[in-house]
């Protein structure tokens, strides 16, 4: 595949979002992870899984994580966080510097026994003082991936901003914002739903 800038990435992700994973009802509402109700429906799995998708993707959060500076580790929630966090960990140009963790919705109590990491963090060792970025799907109003930075910030580690592939624009933003953690989308609810 050849070589794109972040632009270009981004403008194919976007088709590619409008194709695999955007839904429109005017009939009925969906009913969203946090709770709300919308005619706008975005399912970013096939995205997630789609190579092509997962090039761009890998090329688009490593555009974001340079321009953080030195991060140690990636990843976030179950379940939407799990395929980014291998596409993030596994597209680098620097050798695969990043290490990976999910933060799990509840403690299964098997994982972190060989990483010292507390129950319902598995993947690799986080450490006090690691500067993380946060990943997710579909960003609504931002409160499991908060959850998750709590979970984080209470081990030490220093939340530097969360990477969403989508911003559905409904205060996922500032929610973020008042937690003092820049929220990065690589696109928005307006990029699919305009045009």
């Amino acid at each position: 595949m050849a070589s794109l800038t972040a632009e270009e990435a981004r403008g194919k992700l976007i088709t590619k979002i409008k194709d695999l994973a955007y839904l429109y009802s005017d009939e009925e509402e969906f009913t969203l992870a946090s709770g709300r109700k919308s005619r706008h429906f975005f399912d970013m799995k096939p995205v997630m899984m789609n190579p092509e998708c997962a090039h761009y993707l890998g090329i688009l959060i490593h555009s974001e994580i340079e321009k953080l500076g030195n991060i140690d580790a990636v990843g976030g929630l179950e379940l939407g966080a799990v395929p980014l966090t291998g596409i993030a960990i596994a597209k680098t140009s620097r050798g695969s510097e990043l290490r990976g963790f999910i933060v799990r919705k509840e403690p299964k109590g098997r994982g972190g026994r060989k990483t010292g990491n507390p129950p319902g963090i598995e993947g690799s060792t986080l450490r006090k003082g690691d500067r993380v970025v946060l990943l997710e799907d579909v960003t609504t109003t931002g409160g499991s991936a908060l959850m998750a930075s709590n979970k984080l910030s209470e081990m030490g580690c220093q939340v530097v901003a969360c990477i969403t592939i989508l911003d559905r624009e409904e205060g996922g933003a500032k929610s973020f914002k008042e937690a003092g953690i820049p929220l990065l989308p690589l696109t928005k609810k307006s990029d699919i739903t305009e045009g």
